[in-house]
């Protein structure tokens, strides 16, 4: 896709100063701008590129003053960070398959149901009773089981597995590997020390404006549902438990576990590698640190929380103070 300075100013609100003729065909990042690309000046520590970049096109904040002659046409904008975030999304729903078309290669039955404009690629399948939403997107090799719902304007990437009865609202992203509604990890002691495995009957029910990341799993409930609210991110190997339930805007990076029936707030942050015992209760606007982990309920809201067990934040990185003093001496 080709873009002109003129058509990005007018598309992201913003002024240009140079040449609004100047054309852009890639993205590349401000150090490695090349002629016929688009680059972006959002961070102060990147300024000295700004005047070394070859970039056809360099959108910048309107409050930036240069020190320095600028090779590349500028496209002045409120903020630079968050346009290029919008461009990369406008660019993104070009490229995407806004076409009808089933593949001959695929497999669907005549209950199941599929809204207007849905992509669905070769070698997938889609059980009896499904719904599937208007613009969404099958890629090849998904399996969605019977008696599903999925939402409009999703994507589900290669290799995708749904088990039969999981719910999928809107906007849903499920990147390759995603498993939704397998078992979860339920097993009764036997009197002799073997286990015997505990059904499960739940399901799992995903909110709208949800991204799940690579082979991320989510357990189907032993009764009623595991809930992923609306707006939640989560990351790669990420791995959620039956009976869980996941709070609106909550986000976390991958390697992250959560035991089953843990309760978590809306607009948590939790890094990567985080651990979360089962039937705890987490506060919303909890942030917690890269390998936290958690054995207790956090029922106050807007905690920065670090170590395993984790403690405030600050207090741990007092301590890791007095850790770092004792293990020199």
């Amino acid at each position: 896709m080709e873009l002109t300075a003129k058509f990005l100013a007018q598309l992201l609100k913003g002024t240009v100063e140079g040449d609004e003729n100047a054309k852009a065909s890639k993205f590349a990042k401000i150090e490695h701008g090349k002629a016929g690309s688009l680059s972006f000046f959002a961070n102060p520590k990147y300024e000295s590129y700004v005047y070394t970049s070859e970039a056809s096109i360099l959108i910048v904040d309107r409050t930036f003053e240069p020190k320095q002659p600028v090779r590349p046409t500028l496209v002045r904008v409120d903020n630079a960070y968050s346009a290029i975030a919008d461009l990369l999304k406008y660019t993104a729903d070009k490229q995407k398959k806004a076409r009808r078309h089933r593949s001959l290669r695929a497999r669907w039955f005549l209950s199941t149901r599929f809204g207007k404009k849905v992509y669905l690629g070769a070698f997938s399948y889609v059980g009896h009773h499904t719904r599937v939403g208007d613009n969404t997107i099958i890629h090849e090799h998904v399996y969605i089981g019977d008696n599903c719902t999925i939402g409009k304007n999703c994507i589900l990437y290669p290799g995708v597995r749904i088990y039969p009865g999981m719910v999928i609202g809107d906007n849903v992203i499920l990147h390759s590997g995603a498993v939704i509604g397998a078992d979860g990890f339920g097993n009764a002691p036997r009197e002799d020390g073997s286990w015997e495995k505990i059904e499960h009957l739940g399901n799992v029910i995903i909110g709208n404006d949800v991204e799940i990341g690579a082979n991320t799993t989510i357990d189907r409930a032993q009764m009623e549902s595991t809930i992923i609210g609306n707006g939640v991110r989560i990351d790669n190997l990420c791995m959620i438990a039956h009976n869980c339930i996941i709070g609106d805007h909550t986000v976390m990076a991958a390697q992250t576990g959560i035991a089953g029936s843990t309760e978590v707030g809306k607009y948590c942050i939790f890094g990567g590698q985080v651990g979360i015992a089962g039937h705890l209760k987490i506060a919303d606007h909890t942030t917690i640190c890269a390998q936290g982990g958690v054995i207790g309920h956090i029922r106050k809201e807007g905690q920065v929380l670090l170590g395993s067990p984790v403690i405030d934040a600050k207090q741990y990185m007092k301590a890791y103070a007095l850790f770092k003093q004792a293990a020199q001496q």
